[in-house]
C-alpha cells in the first residue's frame, strides 16, 4: 500500500467504526492504511479487532485518570503516532478530550465522528439527548477536532429520522449504521484533499 494515506485510530470501546474503516479499505472503497490503533482501556475490544486485522495495537497509559487525558500522556501518544508515520488521526469512540500537544502535532488532521447533527446535541449520549428533546431528526457528523467538545469544523453529515416509538437504543442502533457508511467516506475526502494540497 505504498503511497496510501496512513491512519492512526484512537478508541475507547468496541471499535465498530474502526471496523467499518477496515472494511472500506479491504473493499477498495478507501485508499488508506491503518498503521496504529491505541486505546485508553487495555480490555477495549477495539484493540482485539486491530490485532485480528494484523494492525499494531497499543494501550494509552492515562496515569490512572478515569476521564482526564493529561498533557504529558497526549505528548507520548502524539509521538507514537508520528513515529508510525500517521497522516490522519481518527477518533472512533474515544472518550477523552483531545487538546494540545496532539492538536499541535496533527493540526487539521484529527477527525471525529459524533452521533448527532452537530451543532445539535454535543457531548455524551447524543442519541438520548435527541429522543429526550423530542427531535424529529438526528444523524451523525464527521468533523475536525479542535480544543472544544464537538465544536470543530464539519466535514460531512448523514441524517437519520427519529421514528415514532424510537427509544434511545433503537435510534442509536440506526445512527451507528449511518456512521459506518459516513466515516470512511469522510476520511477519503480529507485524504484526497491532503494529497492534492
Amino acid at each position: 500500500m505504498a503511497g496510501s494515506i496512513k491512519l492512526g485510530v484512537l478508541g475507547s470501546g468496541s471499535g465498530s467504526n474502526m471496523q467499518a474503516i477496515i472494511d472500506a479499505i479491504e473493499s477498495g472503497d478507501l485508499h488508506a492504511e491503518i498503521v496504529l490503533v491505541m486505546s485508553d482501556y487495555e480490555d477495549a475490544y477495539i484493540l482485539e479487532r486491530a490485532r485480528r486485522a494484523g494492525i499494531r495495537a497499543e494501550v494509552i497509559d492515562c496515569g490512572g485518570y478515569k476521564t482526564k487525558f493529561p498533557d504529558e500522556r497526549q505528548a507520548v501518544v502524539a509521538s507514537r503516532l508520528r513515529d508510525a508515520g500517521v497522516d490522519i488521526v481518527c477518533l472512533a469512540g474515544f472518550m477523552r478530550l483531545v487538546k494540545r500537544p496532539l492538536l499541535d502535532v496533527f493540526p487539521d488532521r484529527i477527525l471525529n465522528i459524533h452521533p448527532s447533527l452537530l451543532p445539535a446535541y454535543p457531548g455524551l449520549m447524543a442519541w438520548k439527548q435527541a429522543v429526550d428533546a423530542g427531535a424529529e431528526e438526528s444523524g451523525c457528523t464527521v468533523h475536525y477536532v479542535d480544543a472544544g467538545m464537538d465544536t470543530g469544523p464539519i466535514i460531512m453529515q448523514a441524517r437519520v429520522p427519529v421514528l415514532d416509538g424510537d427509544d434511545a437504543a433503537s435510534l442509536h442502533a440506526r445512527i451507528q449504521v449511518a456512521e459506518h457508511g459516513l466515516y470512511p467516506k469522510a476520511i477519503g475526502q480529507v485524504a484526497e484533499e491532503l494529497c492534492l494540497g
